[in-house]
């Protein structure tokens, strides 16, 4: 009295071939709902989230840079990286961790650095301030090849603009103009499975270019880098569905396409009964 999952007898079935077609797509449907919530729940899914904070309290209040930048125009002795921000900090040719490789036969220079700046507002520029004697017409013209701020996040599902001056192309610009690229720095973290933190930094960029002189008359272009902190962080998580609803959710695919196939077979099954009574009907 008490089993809610009463028999049928089995001399009481019967069976039909669109019972038997029903039952062969039900079952292949089944399968296929089946593969796509268990390639849902083995693949990681990435929630990402906004808050006010400074994410990376153990940097020491500094962000490290990656600069790597071509002048095919200018010699590499001409070429120099200027620091300067809020703080006080201003560092005119600053050289620790930086790589000058000729081009052109040494007519020009890339220039690869790796440093830190402070997390307040300020810039660094590509010039030739530093050299020892000024040329008559430098040439600023320039490409970008990598502009990053902090770890290299290499994470394919997380899409951002972490080098967002990466190709930017300037070699058809006045060889005398000075470039401004006025950069928001937004902070951003990424946290695996294992709760491990990455800090990294995404950036929005405007630029212009001018002719700027300086107070002898000259022309003394150079490459403006100017940022200034957000203070919005990003933060991106990497989940996996529980396994409680990879569970739910097989058994309501289950049950739920069972029940659908059985309506729909027991409809099919009480029209074609109905059919053939109208067709003997008919023949009597």
């Amino acid at each position: 009295r008490f089993d809610i999952y009463r028999k049928v007898p089995k001399d009481l079935t019967q069976p039909t071939y669109t019972g038997a077609i029903i039952s062969v797509c039900c079952c292949l449907f089944i399968l296929f709902l089946f593969l796509s919530e268990l390639t849902g729940f083995i693949a990681t899914e990435i929630v990402n989230e906004l808050y006010v904070d400074d994410p990376d309290k153990d940097s020491g209040g500094k962000i490290e840079v990656n600069l790597n930048i071509s002048l095919p125009n200018l010699h590499c002795e001409l070429v120099g990286l200027d620091i300067q921000d809020e703080m006080g900090r201003h560092e005119v040719g600053h050289i620790d961790n930086s790589m000058k490789i000729p081009l052109n036969n040494g007519d020009g220079c890339r220039f690869e650095g790796h440093f830190s700046i402070n997390k307040v507002p300020g810039n660094f520029h590509v010039s030739t301030h530093s050299a020892t004697a000024q040329p008559q017409n430098p040439d600023m013209t320039h490409i970008i090849h990598k502009l990053s701020f902090g770890d290299k996040l290499q994470v394919h599902n997380v899409h951002g603009a972490f080098n967002a001056l990466e190709g930017a192309d300037k070699l058809s610009s006045n060889p005398l103009a000075s470039h401004d690229y006025i950069l928001k720095i937004v902070p951003t973290v990424y946290e695996d499975m294992s709760g491990k933190q990455r800090y990294s930094y995404q950036y929005t960029v405007a630029n212009k270019e001018y002719v700027a002189y300086s107070h002898t008359g000259r022309i003394i272009p150079a490459i403006w880098f100017r940022y200034d902190l957000s203070p919005i962080t990003v933060k991106y998580t990497e989940r996996r569905q529980p396994l409680y609803r990879f569970i739910t959710s097989i058994c309501a695919i289950i049950g739920g396409t069972f029940t659908v196939a059985g309506i729909l077979d027991s409809c099919i099954f009480t029209a074609s009964e109905a059919w053939k009574k109208i067709q003997l009907g008919k023949m009597q």
